[in-house]
């Protein structure tokens, strides 16, 4: 997965941008259409998107509430469109922050980093019974430790992060594997299977990953 994936059609501000985040050691991907964006976010996923509003083609307002559709990655949307019902219209498809162009890019590298630091950089993560040590990748079922391959602690983990929205299995598996991978598909039902196992109280009637028939997968509280 990326860490932040940029959004702009202008090649000077996203060359600038994607500089200085590298030189943070973020991974970074660039798309200069919302239709490139979506073709990446399909195939990678990312922690963060900065979106520009005015793109090429689909606009960035459709690229917002399209992966607001499967994801709850943060969304920063970045935009000259400064009325307030454009920022009204962005924050309402699902934006987590909208600001201003010009922006300074040392503010806007701070917040990203702030970013990072509260949603990321959480040791644990716990759902009811189950407790997620994300050092190290240790999970915890009504408090006693479980076994799990990385993989299937990387797909919990995703679930988790992502509650209440169904995932396609598509990002899962790409996310997880690799679209590169030499897995098959079917790998991640196996998985699904395997963690069912694990953290369900009856894995053939589960209350926590629950099948969207010909979608994918979703982590639900109990």
């Amino acid at each position: 997965m990326l860490d932040i994936l940029i959004v702009e059609d202008n090649k000077e501000i996203a060359t600038l941008l994607c500089d200085f985040l590298r030189k943070e050691n973020y991974t970074v991907s660039v798309a200069d259409s919302g239709e490139k964006a979506l073709e990446i976010y399909e195939k990678y996923g990312a922690k963060l998107i900065v979106l520009d509003v005015m793109l090429p083609g689909v606009d960035g307002f459709s690229v917002c509430s399209k992966i607001r559709e499967t994801s709850n990655t943060h969304i920063l949307i970045a935009s000259a469109r400064v009325e307030k019902h454009d920022k009204l219209k962005g924050l309402n498809l699902g934006a987590d922050d909208y600001i201003e162009k010009p922006y300074d890019i040392d503010i806007l590298i701070a917040k990203i980093k702030g970013i990072f630091k509260r949603k990321y950089a959480q040791e644990e993560l716990i759902e009811g019974k189950l407790r997620l040590n994300t050092v190290q990748q240790a999970l915890y079922v009504d408090g006693k430790k479980t076994d799990v391959t990385e993989k299937e602690f990387e797909l919990l983990k995703l679930l988790i992060e992502n509650k209440n929205v169904t995932m396609k299995k598509e990002y899962l598996f790409n996310t997880v594997w690799g679209s590169d991978s030499d897995s098959e598909l079917q790998t991640l039902t196996v998985h699904i299977k395997w963690l069912r196992e694990k953290i369900e109280e009856d894995p053939k009637k589960p209350k926590h990953i629950i099948t969207e028939w010909g979608v994918g997968y979703r982590f639900e509280s109990v």
